[in-house]
């Protein structure tokens, strides 16, 4: 008869991808195999890393706590390196906490008891005191409760080579992206100048502008959602200036800032964007959801042309966004286009980034402590290309993967998309700090 999981096809997705995106092979079942952690020990030796997953509930909850083993040449000796716990609640979400422990499990050391006197783990005796308060601390359990253990099941990893070090940079990214978030739910634009600060976004047909927004918006709903139309098509998909505003969540409320979208500049002429439009959409004229016309631009004379101006309805803040991939290839037509939206841009005083989207490697991009960008990055052609031609300081060229086919979030790539923000919002200040 074969042994299966207890896991749920959703707790087993979000496991796997905790660990990056591994493989999860079941070793062995405490209902099937006993709950003698000897007979665990013997069975699973000499099979890697693994993960033992406890099942438990009491009055209040029913959770699945995790701890993964990373191991040397035996499972006699294996380092704890963090919990996760899934609670079955309306949010059913993925929590872990970094222990970095080196304690070892002895065999004197083996059983952990619950208080319904079942075995629950394995964990060294001398430690389980500090695992009762991260646990506690850092997920929300409180295991000193009467909770009832019902099984326990150990998996092995396969398909990564340093699980341990993928799982100690993930908890620090989720650990920075609800920094992030708390961050810029609290931002206000400088001097409260302005209620919301005004981001346009401003680049190449296709190169993922109308997916950052939708990237921006998962993060702030913690879901995948895909409100811009996206495409692959030579011609743009998008053909109305719209003005988002980003929610905190499906029905918080609307943040200090907006992320404007444009059509997308063409390297043909009479095609694209027209650069007679970039003046008006700079000083807020254009209002939303109008529809561009890359053979007729705007004019004053338009019935919803925007004429009494403040600054609340002008850009803040402009950012070029690139196909990173692509910038080697850029035609001298597109070139003359980009030069030409940037005197624009310069001539309105509007601060201004590069953004450069795709990016593969995206998990390089920031130093380990996720707050600065690798100067492997920084140093590479693409970015030096674009400094030169544009005349942007580095610090304001930005790297960004957006959610394209994904189903999930990924909180390394949230803390890029958030950092990005952030430093957008940084740039916007300024301009208003300029402001005479």
């Amino acid at each position: 008869m074969a042994v299966t999981t207890r896991l749920t096809w959703k707790e087993e997705k979000s496991l796997q991808q905790l660990l990056g995106n591994v493989s999860l092979r079941l070793l062995y079942k405490s209902r099937v195999h006993g709950d003698s952690p000897e007979n665990m020990l013997r069975k699973c030796a000499l099979q890697g890393s693994t993960i033992t997953v406890i099942y438990f509930h009491n009055s209040q909850q029913d959770c699945i706590l995790g701890y993964l083993t990373v191991i040397d040449y035996d499972f006699i000796k294996p380092k704890v390196f963090f919990y996760s716990s899934f609670e079955k609640d309306e949010t059913s979400k993925t929590k872990a906490a970094c222990l970095n422990t080196t304690q070892k499990i002895t065999d004197e050391e083996l059983a952990f008891y619950s208080s319904d006197n079942k075995i629950f783990s394995v964990i060294p005796k001398n430690s389980r005191l500090f695992i009762h308060d991260v646990l506690r601390e850092r997920l929300g359990l409180n295991l000193y409760g009467n909770f009832k253990y019902s099984e326990w099941e150990v998996f092995r990893l396969e398909g990564i080579k340093d699980v341990a070090g993928y799982v100690r940079k993930r908890t620090r990214a989720t650990e920075r992206r609800n920094e992030l978030l708390e961050d810029l739910r609290a931002y206000k634009p400088y001097a409260d100048l302005v209620s919301e600060i005004r981001i346009l976004l401003l680049g190449p047909v296709g190169s993922g502008k109308s997916s950052f927004f939708n990237s921006v918006k998962s993060v702030f709903q913690g879901h995948v959602t895909r409100q811009a139309a996206v495409g692959a098509d030579l011609t743009s998909i998008t053909e109305l200036y719209r003005v988002y505003p980003i929610k905190d969540g499906e029905d918080g409320k609307s943040l200090s800032f907006m992320l404007c979208d444009s059509m997308g500049l063409d390297e043909k002429k009479g095609a694209g964007l027209c650069l007679d439009d970039i003046p008006y959409i700079l000083k807020g004229c254009i209002p939303d959801r109008y529809q561009f016309s890359p053979h007729k631009p705007v004019t004053p004379s338009h019935p919803t042309f925007i004429t009494s101006l403040s600054l609340k309805e002008r850009i803040h803040c402009v950012a070029y966004v690139l196909d990173i991939n692509s910038i080697s290839n850029l035609s001298s037509n597109m070139v003359a286009k980009l030069k030409q939206v940037h005197k624009e841009v310069l001539n309105c005083g509007i601060a201004h980034v590069a953004l450069l989207t795709k990016v593969n490697n995206y998990d390089e991009v920031l130093q380990d402590d996720l707050l600065n960008m690798n100067k492997s990055m920084t140093s590479k052609t693409q970015v030096m290309n674009i400094q030169r031609m544009l005349n942007i300081p580095i610090s304001n060229i930005l790297m960004v993967e957006n959610y394209a086919s994904e189903l999930t979030l990924n909180p390394l790539k949230d803390v890029l998309i958030l950092s990005v923000l952030k430093q957008m919002l940084r740039a916007a200040d300024d301009f208003l700090q300029d402001l005479p």
